[in-house]
């Protein structure tokens, strides 16, 4: 894209979107001919299979030309005009115009045609194609279609099931919510809005951290033939946007403490929102936690995010009849699922690692105290 002042040309550079993004379509014009511009004003947008990009004005003007994005510096007040519209050539006057009609064919009129066919009772009758819409897919939804049949294709899924009493945790929320906003500043796991999505997931980041050191083979990932054991927890948060599924990733979550947690998160959460969360904000990531419940979901299968060998997916909190020290009780349970690359991960370090998450939630003094 370029923009023009009496003649010479100064490129609008798109911005790096980083090394895994080798290219982009543009998605939108945000000015119109005519429209004036700022210094570092947005006037378009990049769709790549990640993030939007806006790309900036160098330079104020006015935009003179459409899908070039041509713009003329700012010149003395009143001076600005918008630019005639272009005279056509010779050659273009000269040649014939184009119209379109529609030509009616007459079929010779016969008395032995046959009737038009009958739909049998049981013969699906489709509604016409007026009544359908073709939108094509942004690059960001190809992007999450290809990763997942990717993942299908590439990894030995399995996924194991466990069952969770919420009680204890919901309760130590209930006490402590006005102590821990006073102290910190930000709510501890209920929030509003789009940031409500994480209101499950935020004790399950520290809870999943505690499961992921004990059984560490969990955050690895393969590598050829070798296997990469990873000395740090970097955490991913499955968000679903307007556009899109975007994972930003929580760095060295196992060093942060609850309320370091709950600010980074929101800061996210705000981004993925907006739309503007960065590319190196996506990056990495050695384990998924993806919460479907936010959305009433009560039990799915989660896919693994590649290159990442296992994701925990959580579920709606649901009253249920369990059995208490001999009575049926209602209590607020939680169906969590783990999906996991079987060639790494054998069915007894899944199963050991929901029974760790499924202690320190039912009993949060365990993590308090790392036992």
């Amino acid at each position: 894209m370029y923009m023009c002042d009496a003649g010479d040309l100064v490129d609008a550079v798109v911005p790096f979107m980083g090394e895994s993004i080798s290219d982009g379509t543009l998605a939108q014009f945000l000015k119109k001919p005519g429209d004036r511009v700022n210094v570092d004003e947005p006037i378009a947008q990049i769709e790549t299979d990640k993030v939007t990009i806006d790309v900036a004005s160098p330079e104020a003007g006015v935009i003179q030309k459409p899908m070039l994005l041509h713009l003329k510096r700012n010149q003395k007040k009143g001076t600005s005009q918008p630019p005639p519209p272009a005279e056509k050539s010779e050659e273009d006057k000269q040649k014939p115009k184009k119209v379109e009609s529609t030509s009616v064919i007459e079929k010779p009129k016969t008395s032995s045609a046959p009737p038009p066919p009958k739909h049998s009772a049981t013969e699906p009758r489709l509604p016409p194609k007026e009544r359908e819409r073709r939108v094509p897919m942004t690059r960001l939804r190809k992007r999450v279609a290809t990763r997942l049949k990717d993942s299908q294709n590439t990894f030995a899924l399995l996924t194991t099931f466990n069952e969770v009493d919420m009680t204890n945790l919901m309760k130590l929320r209930s006490d402590y919510k006005d102590a821990f906003v006073e102290k910190h500043g930000v709510k501890l796991g209920l929030m509003s809005g789009f940031v409500k999505a994480f209101s499950h997931s935020r004790f399950a980041l520290s809870v999943a951290v505690s499961g992921l050191q004990n059984q560490p083979i969990i955050n690895a990932v393969i590598d050829g033939d070798d296997i990469i054991y990873r000395d740090y927890v970097d955490i991913s948060i499955a968000v679903g946007t307007p556009k899109g599924l975007v994972v930003p990733v929580i760095r060295n979550a196992d060093k942060m403490n609850f309320a370091e947690i709950e600010k980074e998160i929101n800061t996210l959460a705000k981004k993925a929102s907006d739309g503007t969360i960065s590319i190196d904000e996506m990056a990495g990531g050695s384990f998924t936690i993806s919460n479907g419940g936010v959305y009433g979901s009560l039990l799915s299968t989660p896919i693994i995010n590649p290159p990442q060998s296992a994701i925990l997916g959580m579920h709606s909190i649901v009253s249920r009849p369990m059995v208490v020290g001999g009575n049926i009780v209602p209590r607020p349970m939680m169906y969590i699922a783990l999906t996991y690359d079987h060639r790494l991960i054998d069915g007894r370090e899944a199963v050991f690692f929901l029974r760790r998450i499924k202690d320190v939630v039912e009993d949060p003094r365990k993590l308090l105290l790392d036992i």
